[in-house]
């Protein structure tokens, strides 16, 4: 029987994920975003209270910071921030194609495993945090600036990918951030388009590629039966070993397009096995480029 993509619990994973992160934490990221000229700002604690910028309204925003002038004139509102409260954010946007949770597979368990994660170094390193799901369109998921105990469902069982999702509606992106893309990447779009949506405007950014052993080395042969998880579409296909040959070809072409678009836009690339990951709980890649530490 196949598992169910809309009824698998995962809070149990989320917050195991959420513990293990809490042993390592994020670098402190530059101010200056990705493709700008100009030197880091430290953040600064303490009394200071000069103005530094305007941004976009956020919902558990603090009333009394909103600009009303700007609002008077424009009709949008916005924030006040000074400098002592430009605090780091760590923002990750999650694939939820229904690729992601595969039967036979742990991209599931360790998607989730990895938000919890990144949620717990945030909270370590004292950032801002906040998920986004690839949907019908990218949104937040509500709650997730809190402990996953209280995060909105998380499912895997979008028929959109996430290419698309990014073109109808972006994240609402907070500036010169840490942004972080997980993704098996395994949907039709050229990089070269995929990753400026990702980097545009922040201090770091990190594509996750997430794969299952067998999306990265298939132990099937013979006559096939192949569903497209997103549309539904079936194939029936004979695979021997020159197919599989074929396959794995066109997998490393397409890691190394991704990587190359990645290098273009100072965006680091990461694959990870998602068994690999579940049994250590590590993401060797993200200590090797800074993104996170060991506390």
């Amino acid at each position: 029987m196949l598992r169910s993509q809309i009824t698998m619990n995962y809070s149990s994973i989320l917050m195991n994920g959420y513990q293990a992160g809490g042993r390592a934490a994020f670098s402190e990221p530059p101010r200056t975003p990705l493709g700008s000229a100009g030197t880091q700002l430290a953040r600064i604690a303490g009394s200071s209270v000069e103005f530094m910028e305007h941004r976009e309204y956020q919902p558990g925003d603090d009333l009394r910071r909103i600009d009303w002038n700007v609002f008077a004139r424009s009709e949008i509102l916005t924030v006040k921030q000074f400098r002592e409260e430009v605090y780091p954010s760590v923002e990750v946007l999650l694939d939820t194609s229904r690729s992601m949770q595969l039967t036979g597979t742990k991209k599931g368990e360790a998607a989730a495993f990895l938000s919890g994660y990144l949620s717990g170094a945030a909270a370590e390193s004292r950032f801002a945090f906040r998920l986004f799901t690839t949907e019908n369109r990218c949104r937040l998921l509500e709650r997730s600036h809190l402990v996953p105990t209280e995060w909105e469902t998380l499912q895997f069982n979008s028929d959109v990918s996430p290419f698309e999702a990014m073109k109808r509606i972006l994240p609402n992106w907070k500036q010169r951030g840490i942004r972080i893309f997980v993704s098996d990447l395994l949907f039709p779009a050229e990089p070269m388009s995929v990753i400026p949506l990702i980097s545009g405007g922040a201090a770091v950014a990190v594509v996750i590629q997430l794969l299952s052993q067998r999306d990265v080395k298939p132990d099937k042969f013979g006559h096939l039966r192949l569903t497209d998880s997103e549309s539904g579409e079936e194939l029936e296909m004979f695979a021997d070993a020159l197919s599989v040959k074929r396959y794995v070809d066109n997998l490393n072409r397409h890691q190394r397009n991704y990587d190359e678009a990645c290098r273009r836009n100072g965006v680091f690339f990461v694959p990870v096995i998602a068994e690999e990951f579940l049994e250590n709980s590590i993401i060797d890649g993200l200590f090797r480029c800074g993104v996170l530490r060991f506390n």
